[in-house]
Order: structure tokens, then sequence, then C-alpha cells
């Protein structure tokens, strides 16, 4: 049997971490945190003071030093580094900022993606990124490209900053994810930008329930049943 593919695409801030969890465990999918990854890579970086981006070789050399795999424990994901769980140290802002920065470099894209398609081969999954349906599953049956305003974007990352009690300005959050979303879009390999099989969900005026449920209304729509499920 084929397995089902779920590719969710779209900026930074726009939710979908969450909402491809939250999908994963509705339909019990295996969700493949594909940003996790490249904080993983972009957490190697920072640890070996790595800085030449500009020499492929060195790049690829250091890229073939790092080994990331993902594995799920209780059905939590676990990123893992050169065998060290890091999955509770890839979610600071530098991480953040440097896996955007090094995601633009195709000997880390080229890395990555091998282990992402793998999955997707070996069971039902849901995988966000930048470019899932557009370069890293091109034939995922349902391809949903989540944005929302960079405001709302910003105020969403003000609010759960502020609630684990960080300091934080939300008009530089704001130039932050507006900067990211430059870089992004314009990036030389595998930039962000919506497939043309994708359907665009806006969520700046939605709560995470609508989204979660709209986006199981779209698989439904492209062909997810019920004998896709649990397998």
């Amino acid at each position: 049997m084929q397995h089902f593919t779920i590719a969710i695409d779209g900026p930074a801030g726009a939710g979908k971490s969450t909402i491809a969890k939250a999908v994963a465990a509705r339909l019990n999918f295996i969700y493949v945190d594909t940003g996790a990854m490249y904080r993983a890579m972009a957490l190697y970086f920072v640890r070996e003071g790595f800085t030449s981006f500009n020499d492929e070789s060195a790049l690829q050399s250091i890229c073939a030093q790092a080994q990331i795999t993902i594995r799920y424990e209780e059905g939590t994901q676990q990123v893992i580094l050169n065998g060290e769980n890091v999955s509770s140290l890839i979610r600071t802002e530098e991480v953040g900022k440097q896996a955007s920065i090094i995601s633009s470099y195709l000997p880390v894209r080229q890395k990555l993606v091998e282990l992402q398609q793998q999955l997707a081969r070996e069971a039902n999954v849901i995988m966000d990124g930048r470019d899932i349906g557009t370069c890293v599953l091109p034939k995922a049956q349902a391809k949903i490209y989540l944005t929302a305003s960079a405001k709302v974007r910003a105020c969403r990352r003000f609010q759960e900053l502020k609630a684990k009690g960080q300091e934080c300005s939300l008009e530089e959050i704001q130039k932050e994810i507006e900067d990211r979303d430059y870089r992004d879009m314009h990036r030389e390999h595998s930039p962000l930008t919506q497939a043309e099989d994708a359907v665009l969900v806006d969520t700046s005026a939605m709560t995470i329930a609508q989204v979660i449920d709209r986006i199981i209304q779209i698989a439904g729509e492209k062909g997810l049943h019920e004998d896709n499920l649990w397998k």
C-alpha cells in the first residue's frame, strides 16, 4: 500500500509545527519536524564555530561529520545529533537564526532531504518546512501552504516569549520575521514558495482547532480515507 503524505510549507511563525503535530496525533501519522533537523545541523555548526560557508569543500566535509536522526520515544519526537539527544537545545533564538542561514546551502539541504524522503517512504507522514511540497516531497498527496500576516506572526511569537518570562520587543520580532521571510524566499536553493497544487490556508483569523480541521478536510479531499489510517 502506498503511504499517504501531507506536506505543509509556509513562513516562519505561521504555526506549521504546532499544527502538524496536532494533525499527526489526530490521524496517527508520523510527524517529521524538518525544522528541528536543520536546527540540529545549525547547533553543530555553532558548536564547531564553523563560518566557512563559501568554501564548498569545507561545508561538505562538516556536513558529513554531522549525523542527524529522528526517533520516537513514547510518541514524542527526539532529535539526535551524533548520538546526543539535542531536542531541548535546538529551540534558542541563536540556533533558529543560524538554521535559516545554513538552510540556503546546497550540501546542507542534500544531506537532510535524503533522510526526510526515506521517512516518507516508510510510513504515513506529515512534514512541515519551507520546501516540502516543492522539493522534498513533490508527489505528496496533500499540500498546504500555511501562512499568516507578519504582524500576526510577530504577536504570536511575542506572547510566547513573554509567557516564558523573556524580555522582548514586538517591533524587533516583526522585523526579524520580515527579514527571515525575505531570506527564505530569495535563497538560491529551494526558496520558500507555494507549490502550484498546494492549498493556501491563512491562519491570521483562525483558531488552532479550525486550522487542524481544515487541513484534515483538505487531506480527505485529496484522497485520505480510513484505509490509509492506522497502518
